[in-house]
């Protein structure tokens, strides 16, 4: 067989068919040549060792970045707390700015700020469609510590729901692309110049004026869903500028410079930009709402809008099969469940005691329901006994009434 790899590659290549006569050596070398080629080619390598050990950091970085930021979301709340037991008027909901001048406001920006930071080299490595729904884990984490510092209810259904999101977030691991379909910026300014990625900016910008100039002003304060949604649209920009701006400061880090790049510091004064808008709002969000609800919510909102964005742009499913395809949406759908199990049931009086004495004592239940039936047929039975004497009373009476009145004719 290797022999006639030789021969066939001999009669391919102008040549070669000389050379592998005159040099037995040669022949051999192109005969391991073409087993190694045709090794690779029929082997069904999906994913380069190099992409894998990317993806891993950027998971790595990303669930990082949920930890920094789900803190960070605790800390700015008790900031917000603290400054509204002391001056109401510089509330962020009033439109004060009066947190700027609290310290632990601060340590939440920079906490959530390391966070960012993360979050910004994850997406160098690792695809949006893969980053973006793992913030998930920051909702777990501020869940969690709402809980312990802030004194917000976590009972057994919200740790179930916790449990869920982690279960959804594995799915969204195990099915997510391995391999970035982006790899330079020169590909990245191409795809940029897709018509369907120029509607999809032209219409987001379209409805975030509309809500700010419109709705924001009228509903902001009755509707958690307002401030909520400016976020998210303009999340989905700032998620596409930290990946631009991350692939160019990685494409400069491997010798190929494009801090001369002008496409590079249009991204960086996107990111600057979408942040600074979605601090504005969130603030807004979290100084009027609870923090477990905005959380959620967020998340939801944010994920679904950067996902549409990045699969618009990025096209990072082109290359999924149908299987993880219908895995991704099946993850982030999970994902979303135990999210909101943990908001919709919060209020709800259950612990794990009540659940045990529920399971163990069924028949309990089931006595009192059947006395409960009883006694309705007990008291209906009654009533209709009681209705039966009044007629046969009044029966009576009519009769005595007919003698008395035939006696005195």
């Amino acid at each position: 067989m290797s022999d006639f790899r030789v021969y066939k590659s001999s009669f391919d290549i102008p040549g070669a068919a000389a050379a592998t006569m005159s040099d037995p050596s040669l022949a051999s070398t192109m005969d391991a040549t073409n087993l190694s080629v045709g090794g690779a080619e029929s082997d069904d390598v999906s994913v380069h060792p190099s992409s894998l050990s990317d993806f891993y950091i950027g998971l790595g970085l990303a669930v990082s970045s949920s930890l920094f930021i789900g803190t960070s979301f605790i800390i700015k709340k008790k900031a917000l707390i603290k400054l509204a037991s002391t001056d109401c008027t510089t509330r962020a909901s009033e439109g004060g700015y009066g947190y700027l001048r609290e310290w632990l406001w601060w340590m939440g920006v920079i906490t959530m700020g390391l966070g960012e930071a993360c979050n910004f080299a994850a997406y160098a490595f690792a695809p949006a469609s893969l980053v973006t729904p793992l913030g998930a884990l920051s909702v777990l984490v501020t869940a969690v510590l709402s809980s312990r510092m802030l004194k917000e209810r976590l009972n057994l259904l919200g740790k179930i729901g916790c449990a869920v999101c982690l279960l959804g977030s594995t799915v969204i691991v195990i099915h997510s692309p391995k391999e970035e379909e982006v790899s330079s910026m020169a590909e990245l300014a191409l795809k940029m110049k897709d018509a369907g990625f120029i509607l999809y900016v032209i219409a987001i910008l379209i409805v975030t004026l509309f809500i700010v100039v419109y709705v924001a002003p009228r509903y902001g304060r009755s509707n958690i869903i307002v401030y909520i949604s400016v976020c998210s649209l303009i999340g989905s920009f700032s998620v596409i500028s930290v990946k631009g701006l991350g692939l160019a400061i990685k494409e400069t880090l491997n010798g190929n410079q494009q801090f001369t790049n002008i496409l590079t510091y249009f991204w960086l004064a996107c990111v600057v930009a979408c942040v600074s808008v979605q601090l504005v709002y969130l603030n807004k969000a979290l100084d009027i709402y609870n923090t477990s609800m905005v959380t959620p919510i967020y998340y939801v909102f944010f994920t679904t809008f950067v996902m549409i964005a990045s699969s618009i742009l990025f096209k990072e499913w082109s290359s999924l099969g149908a299987s993880d395809i219908i895995g991704n949406v099946i993850g982030f759908l999970t994902t979303i469940i135990g999210i909101f199990q943990m908001q919709l049931f919060r209020d709800v009086n259950i612990s794990l005691r009540q659940l045990r004495v529920l399971i163990h004592k069924p028949s309990s239940s089931l006595t009192q329901l059947e006395d409960q039936r009883e006694g309705f047929e007990n008291r209906r039975l009654k009533r209709k006994r009681k209705r039966t004497c009044e007629s046969m009373e009044d029966s009576a009476e009519e009769h005595d009434e007919e003698t008395r009145l035939l006696k005195f004719r």
